[in-house]
């Protein structure tokens, strides 16, 4: 039994791990950008990563519309999304091309509440950005909701050695299976 337990969870690993793939031109309404922490009023290291490539792909033409999403810890003095919205309007995005949530917590919440904000902008597609390591659950999320998506990790990722990559994809692993039991 066990070896079949350390196989099943090897194989879903290294599912994870290669991602889902991806087309290096898409186009899309929108670019949901999944939330990560921020310090006070700053995007963490994490959250900048993802910011740049929404930034990249809205400057390159592929996406018309940024959606921000993450919510506020007590901690915090900003919403995850309003801290990447200042950024983008700081970059000169303009104001009515960004869209944010500040209420959602974890990916199901943040991909829930960016398709609600979708349907009502009348937005159709979208590329999902966040980390290699994440966009595997990320994708199996936005097809459950509905959601019209590609995907768009990172190029640049803070999860370089396998010191770092190691605890996020353990991490991925147990939250996959969780989303698998629980739908969330």
């Amino acid at each position: 039994m066990l070896p079949l337990l350390v196989g099943w969870f090897g194989a879903v690993a290294y599912w994870i791990g290669a991602g889902p793939t991806e087309d290096p031109a898409a186009t899309a309404d929108v670019a949901i950008v999944l939330g990560a922490a921020v310090h006070g009023d700053e995007p963490s290291p994490v959250f900048c990563e993802r910011i740049s490539h929404a930034l990249d792909l809205y400057e390159a033409g592929r996406v018309g519309h940024l959606l921000f999403t993450g919510g506020r810890s007590a901690a915090d003095a900003l919403a995850e999304s309003e801290a990447a919205g200042a950024v983008a309007r700081d970059a000169s995005v303009p104001a009515d091309t960004i869209l944010i949530e500040t209420r959602s917590r974890t990916t199901m919440q943040n991909l829930r509440n960016a398709k609600a904000i979708m349907d009502l902008e009348g937005l159709e597609t979208a590329i999902i950005v966040s980390d290699p390591l994440h966009m595997r659950r990320a994708m199996e999320m936005a097809e459950t909701l509905g959601i019209a998506a590609q995907s768009s990790a990172t190029p640049t990722t803070r999860y370089r050695s396998w010191r770092t990559k190691a605890p996020f994809l353990l991490r991925e692993v147990y939250f996959m299976h969780h989303f698998w039991l629980f739908g969330e």
